[in-house]
């Protein structure tokens, strides 16, 4: 286990008493918690803005029964082959497929390969989600 240090910090009472609370609505055991979480996702913000290898998620929505639609996505996704580690394809209804594509690479390919498949014909929505690959926070 890492070494843990304790620190003070001084914020305003009304600050702190928002903070509070929103620990509560998050779930937070202790401020702590959130305050680590808070300094990490600052962290994974800065790999992102610095070009580090990172690891995400591309989340997409769209119908299926659009022609040559699934063989375009497919395309895309063979032509960023080297930063794709896994994919899962979701039926949701009848219409509708939820993609979760999981890449691992630069920053700049995942948005470029995330911006690809958005602005295909028939895509409905396509979101990048930003983590880390867990190394250096």
């Amino acid at each position: 286990m890492a070494q843990l240090v304790r620190f003070g910090i001084s914020l305003e009472k009304e600050l702190l008493w928002k903070f509070d609370v929103l620990l509560k609505e998050k779930k937070y055991n202790n401020r702590s918690e959130a305050i680590r979480d808070l300094i990490r996702e600052d962290l994974v913000k800065k790999q992102w803005q610095e070009g580090k290898e990172i690891a995400g998620t591309i989340t997409m929505i769209y119908n299926h029964h659009q022609r040559e639609l699934v063989n375009k996505l497919m395309d895309i996704q063979h032509d960023f082959g080297n930063i794709i580690i896994s994919t899962q394809h979701v039926h949701l209804d009848h219409h509708n497929c939820l993609e979760i594509i999981a890449v691992k690479g630069r920053p700049q390919q995942a948005q470029e390969l995330t911006d690809s498949l958005k602005a295909v014909k028939w895509v409905k929505h396509a979101t990048l989600s930003m983590s880390s690959t867990g190394k250096n926070i």
